[in-house]
C-alpha cells in the first residue's frame, strides 16, 4: 500500500469534510509560520473557480500545529461545493484580530 505524498507547502489539494470543513496540515502550517494566527484570508480553487474566503476562523486542536476552516454554507451552496470535493488552496494570508471585511469574493468565475 503507497503513502499520500507529503504535503510540505502551497498550493496543496485536499478534500472538504461532511460538515464543510478544510483541514490544514501541521507541517503545512508550520512551514508558513501562521501557528500563532487565528484569522486569514485564504483563496481556494474549486474547479475553474477561484474563491477568496476573507476573515476566516482558523479552528485548531490542543496537540497539533493543524488548523481547519469552514467554508461558509452560503459560498458552498452557490459555487456547488459538496462534502468530498477536492479543493485546491493557493494562498492563506493571516491577519490580524481587528482586520476586518467582506466575508468572500469570486476571484475567476472560470
Amino acid at each position: 500500500m503507497s503513502r499520500p505524498k507529503p504535503i510540505s507547502g502551497l498550493p496543496y489539494k485536499i478534500r472538504v469534510y461532511v460538515n464543510g470543513q478544510v483541514l490544514i496540515p501541521a507541517n503545512v502550517v508550520r512551514s508558513l509560520g501562521i501557528e500563532w494566527a487565528r484569522y486569514a484570508s485564504i483563496v481556494i480553487r474549486h474547479g475553474e473557480k477561484l474563491i477568496e474566503l476573507r476573515r476566516v476562523l482558523l479552528l485548531r486542536t490542543r496537540n497539533t500545529a493543524s488548523r481547519q476552516f469552514t467554508i461558509p454554507r452560503g459560498i458552498r451552496v452557490l459555487l456547488g461545493i459538496r462534502p468530498l470535493d477536492e479543493v485546491e488552496i493557493i494562498q492563506i494570508r493571516p491577519l490580524n484580530d481587528n482586520e476586518v471585511g467582506e466575508e468572500f469574493r469570486v476571484v475567476n468565475d472560470g
